[in-house]
């Protein structure tokens, strides 16, 4: 009884700073804003390891048109961002300007973290997901499957919640589920606008999924239409 009581109290501490963040971010408004017309505002969740290199083969993928890009990653992340950097640096050969940004949360579950202890830091992490993303506006969040995408997505849920702008989220399973989806996807599954996976067996299990085969060498994606 203890351990929920204390559980309990955490989490309306957590719900309380955010709504007093979230109220800070609201009236400061926004600081980034998407770019020209035409242009998608992108916000992608990089995981670690292998999370790392689907993403930002996926991102390598993005036609110029998605800009800027947002880059989130896990505050305990040490080796993700020097590779989103070398990524940039390759895009930018031809476009001296810089329209990519870094950004870092608490990550919501270390690997073998106890699941008693994961609802708090899953809400602190949301408690720094919400301002960002209000902050930001990007137009799509891009994620596959690290737990830090989750908070992420709710935030841009909440965004057109409360009417203040569509944003869509765009899941792509990560290539490693084969016969069932990670946590993060079966959350994903039911709130995603577009929700990919990369094995015919997981498209039977979940059929509003998009089957497309393996993405290895993704095509350049083209600007989407959003609505």
């Amino acid at each position: 009884m203890a351990v929920f009581l204390g559980v309990l109290s955490g989490l309306c501490l957590v719900v309380a700073l955010l709504v007093v963040r979230l109220f800070v971010v609201l009236r400061s408004g926004p600081q980034s804003r998407p770019g020209e017309k035409g242009s998608v505002s992108v916000l992608a969740v990089v995981g670690s390891g292998g999370h790392t290199t689907e993403m930002l083969r996926l991102m390598e993928s993005l036609s110029s048109s998605y800009s800027p890009r947002h880059y989130v990653i896990a505050d305990t992340d040490h080796m993700s961002e020097d590779k989103i950097r070398t990524l940039e640096a390759a895009k930018n050969t031809l476009d001296l300007q810089q329209k990519f940004t870094i950004h870092r949360i608490p990550r919501s579950r270390e690997v073998r973290q106890a699941w008693s202890s994961s609802v708090l830091t899953t809400a602190n992490a949301l408690l720094y997901s919400v301002p960002l993303v209000f902050r930001l506006r990007p137009d799509m969040v891009l994620c596959n499957g690290p737990g830090t995408c989750v908070p992420l997505c709710v935030a841009g849920l909440l965004l057109g919640l409360l009417g203040l702008k569509k944003v869509l989220i765009v899941y792509v399973e990560s290539i490693c589920r084969v016969e069932t989806l990670s946590l993060s996807g079966k959350i994903l599954y039911h709130l995603s606008d577009y929700f990919f996976v990369q094995w015919s067996t997981l498209k039977d299990k979940y059929p509003r999924s998009i089957y497309v085969g393996r993405i290895k060498n993704p095509p350049r994606l083209q600007t989407p239409v959003l609505g």
